[in-house]
């Protein structure tokens, strides 16, 4: 009776040791799958764009004279600087938002290398003298049509060039974490995606990497490796690329 009572303990002993080793395996396993999922990752890059418009544009021209006396020069210099000045603040320019730089002035020949006769003659003949006047704006489309139209100042008398404006758009810092959180939020749906077409889930972030913003004219597709940042156009795209790393369930 003994030894069929030592017998059952020790059945009972060993049916409860394999249960253990049971359950253990099934422990192990699990978690082992769970470490092993938790190192399957998925990286895509999202991407967004926007239209912007720019919000300040800064136009230059050249004013130049030519004169045989430096003295009568700087006069005729003065009377244009006064036209061109009158001809802005008419077109709805303040004065303020003028600007003039010094005058330059330089030697004017006669002829240059392989002038007349094909010789260099050199012969001074007078005075250059020019000065640079500069508008700067938050009317932008009316810095745009200004620099096609301040050349009516040459019916006045007046030797001037005009510059192609700058445009510029002055809300970039804040516009730019905008538009990586819609990159990022294009990334996630991207992600999403690929795991749902194979029966998985998205996880948390691993890594991600902002690249270069482009902000290009509109409708340009220039992209540089070390960004664009286009100055030229008066509409413009900003386009944002993120790389997103996650992990998945």
């Amino acid at each position: 009776m003994e030894e069929s009572g030592n017998k059952k303990a020790y059945l009972s002993f060993a049916i409860v040791l394999a249960i253990g080793f049971i359950i253990g395996a099934f422990i192990i396993s699990s978690t082992w799958k769970g470490v092993s999922r938790n190192n399957v990752t998925i990286s895509v890059t999202g991407s967004a764009s926007k239209q912007i418009k720019s919000d300040l544009a800064v136009w230059s021209g050249h004013i130049s004279v030519q004169s045989k006396e430096m003295v009568d020069g700087y006069t005729k210099l003065q009377e244009s600087i006064k036209k061109v000045k009158d001809y802005l603040i008419s077109k709805g320019f303040p004065g303020e938002s003028i600007k003039f730089t010094s005058v330059n002035t330089s030697d004017a020949f006669e002829g240059d290398e392989g002038g007349y006769l094909g010789k260099s003659t050199k012969k001074k003949v007078g005075v250059n003298l020019s000065q640079e006047v500069t508008v700067e704006s938050s009317d932008v489309d009316k810095v745009d049509l200004l620099s096609r139209q301040v050349t009516e100042l040459i019916m006045q008398g007046v030797g001037i060039t005009s510059e192609s404006p700058q445009f510029y758009y002055t809300k970039l810092s804040d516009l730019k974490i905008e538009m990586i959180g819609l990159a990022s939020e294009d990334a996630k749906l991207r992600a999403d995606q690929i795991a749902k077409s194979t029966g998985n889930k998205v996880g948390e972030v691993r890594s991600s990497k902002t690249g270069v913003m482009q902000i290009n004219a509109k409708n340009s597709t220039e992209v540089s490796d070390y960004g664009v940042n286009d100055t030229s156009s008066l509409e413009k795209t900003i386009t944002a690329v993120v790389s997103v790393t996650f992990s998945i369930q």
